[in-house]
């Protein structure tokens, strides 16, 4: 997927406002009704080679070719709906005194400290559902993405590609929301499989 092609499928709501922030930040769909200083979709800034070297030091495992390529090329992570679902990224700073400097969720924390225990070497995960904490992770053996439980790294859906879970994922995720940004059903799940 292209940077301009995930900037197109996330301005949906930019009826609601679009800014950048003071670091870059790709903010879309101003949500007063959540917060005064909440968005509904943020794209974060690109990091350069040296930060994703730093990152994977840090990870103790390379990071796959096609996350790396996102990270570096598309966005570094992303929030959709107010982190309904969170693309997690490289995070440089956790100073929250600045409240012009958005900052994705941290890789390390989604691939090194919350893996299920049955995770095999090969899923790297990648990104967390805001509703149960459930996860998404790239399996390096056939690089397509799948989603699993919270606590349990059994698939319950895949996508062939990152790409495909991207455009599934957000226009479904859309759909559980009215133009002004606010859920049709808050006791609906917003996960993509319910057990």
């Amino acid at each position: 997927m292209e940077k301009k092609e995930l900037e197109n499928l996330l301005m949906r709501f930019s009826h609601l406002g679009v800014t950048h922030s003071r670091n870059g930040a790709l903010l879309i769909g101003k949500a007063p009704h959540i917060a005064e200083y909440a968005w509904l979709n943020v794209m974060y800034p690109c990091v350069t080679e040296t930060e994703v070297c730093d990152l994977e030091k840090r990870l103790g495992v390379a990071i796959p070719k096609v996350y790396k390529d996102f990270l570096m090329n598309v966005s570094n992570g992303f929030d959709i709906m107010n982190c309904t679902l969170a693309l997690h990224g490289c995070r440089t700073s956790y100073d929250r005194s600045d409240l012009d400097s958005w900052y994705p969720f941290n890789l390390e924390d989604v691939q090194k400290y919350e893996r299920p225990k049955n995770a095999t070497p090969e899923m790297f995960f990648l990104g967390t559902y805001e509703y149960d904490g459930s996860k998404l992770y790239l399996n390096t053996l056939d690089d397509k993405i799948y989603y699993c439980d919270r606590y349990d790294a059994t698939p319950l859906k895949a996508w062939d590609s990152l790409s495909a879970m991207l455009t599934s994922e957000i226009e479904r995720i859309f759909g559980l929301f009215d133009a002004d940004g606010r859920i049709f059903s808050r006791m609906a799940p917003t996960i993509p499989v319910v057990i």
